[in-house]
């Protein structure tokens, strides 16, 4: 006994061994420098090894590696290889940073379990807190990556850097359970949050890999942009894909629901595109269940659809494959309870955005107004208009079929309709209700009246 508290006093505790006896490559072997102020007490056991129990400031540092463990007191098992940490700990090494409360050391497992208000740090700047953490070191022949496993709510704040080696926006990352590997992956599950500038997401469970610039958000997850014009995107998954740290991808799989002040946007499949200005620009619709667009003035349906939107503001829509679009009709002119409708192979929509401010308010009248609808292939439509005869109650009836329909609109309501190559149609005027001494019985109500 008397010869370990000498070899304590000069500095050289004795180091923590494997479980052969020998410090394998990669491995700490915990060494206590000369620190006069640090007290001790050594139980020897039967074993040979011993028991050591330290107060006053501890420090301790594994040989020939930059990694130091600091504690205000510590107990030292050795035959156990396990190390626990009291008050003020520190572990430190090339790869991160952490403080806690307390801390446990697992030698065989070079595990550091830390507990009790833990930050960890990395060299990134990312930071994670949470109330208990556990640290897996990368060790040659053991794991490749470091791992880190946090419960208890913990919250990151995750750091990027861009080509130039600028510090973008941080990503602020909250859920039950958090798990990261190298810096660079991150798994979270349990009500997710994920929040940055611009974005703010929320999941069950959501998977980011900054080094491929890739996140994946699953179970119920929601995208919602927080700029000027805010958007919200759904669907079963939705994959997050960004380049030089900018987000410009945004991909939802499994009865997807965009909304944006202009447009409502559904389908099995959504692709959103955004630009440099991080505002929408793009969006595409396709799946087995087909698309739809719904905006103030009609509702657009086809296999697929396209919207163009530069600067967020719908200034077309695009859609193919048996496109069928309804729409309101004037109910200053006309009294029907009946839709007019547009079909053909593809029809496109044309919105007027000049009147529109850049940064308008989130009513009605900063939306973008449709203009024109254009029907081609197979076109087909069917239009009320004000009855010629002003005593009639139902209004007039316009059909028509073509190679191409235009139908324009003014004040969101439709004005003329357009047909070319090879047009044909038909008018239908309603007659005016009878006399009103006439013997007839009167007519029915129809859904018009």
């Amino acid at each position: 006994m008397r010869r370990a508290l000498l070899a304590l006093a000069a500095g050289t505790l004795l180091p923590l061994a494997t479980a052969a006896g020998q410090a394998s490559p990669g491995r700490c072997t915990l060494v206590f420098p000369q620190n006069p102020s640090t007290r001790s007490t050594l139980v020897r056991q039967p074993s040979g090894n011993y028991n050591a129990f330290l107060g006053g400031g501890v420090f301790a540092r594994c040989e020939g590696q930059s990694v130091t463990l600091r504690a205000d007191s510590a107990e030292y098992y050795q035959d156990r290889g396990i190390v626990y940490l009291i008050g003020s700990v520190r572990y430190e090494e090339p790869r991160v940073t952490m403080t806690s409360r307390r801390a446990t050391y697992y030698q065989t497992d070079e595990r550091v379990l830390a507990e009790g208000d833990v930050v960890t740090t990395m060299p990134s700047g990312t930071v994670m807190r949470g109330p208990r953490m556990d640290y897996y070191r990368a060790i040659p022949g053991v794991r490749a990556r470091s791992r880190m496993i946090a419960t208890g709510r913990p919250r990151t704040q995750l750091v990027e850097v861009d080509s130039l080696g600028r510090r973008q926006p941080p990503v602020d990352i909250v859920s039950n359970t958090m798990v990261t590997e190298a810096d660079s992956l991150v798994y979270a599950s349990g009500s997710v949050e994920i929040s940055r500038p611009d974005v703010r997401a929320t999941a069950d469970s959501a998977f980011l890999d900054s080094g491929r610039e890739y996140g994946r958000l699953m179970r119920g997850p929601v995208i919602r942009g927080t700029g000027e014009r805010p958007f919200e995107l759904r669907g079963r998954v939705v994959e997050l894909f960004s380049r030089n740290r900018a987000l410009q991808r945004v991909l939802a799989a499994g009865s997807g629901r965009a909304t944006s002040e202009d447009i409502e946007l559904a389908s099995d499949t959504i692709d959103m595109r955004l630009g440099a200005d991080r505002r929408l620009e793009r969006a595409y619709a396709w799946g087995p269940s087909r698309a739809r667009a719904t905006s103030p003035s009609s509702d657009i349906v086809a296999d697929s659809i396209e919207i163009l939107m530069p600067g967020q503001r719908v200034r077309e829509v695009r859609s193919v494959g048996g496109a069928f679009a309804r729409s309101e009709p004037d109910t200053t002119r006309v009294r029907t309870t009946e839709q007019d409708w547009l079909r053909g192979d593809a029809i496109v929509a044309y919105f007027d955005t000049s009147a529109v401010p850049a940064a308008s308010a989130d009513t009605a009248g900063g939306r973008a107004r449709i203009e024109r609808l254009v029907a081609t292939g197979s076109a087909s439509a069917l239009y009320h208009v004000a009855p010629q005869n002003p005593d009639a109650i139902c209004p007039g009836v316009n059909y028509s079929r073509g190679r191409e329909i235009v139908v324009r609109f003014a004040e969101q309501q439709a004005r003329t309709v357009t047909v070319s190559e090879g047009a044909v149609g038909v008018y239908l005027d309603p007659l005016p209700p009878p006399p009103a001494d006439s013997a007839a019985p009167p007519a029915p109500r129809t859904p018009c009246a």
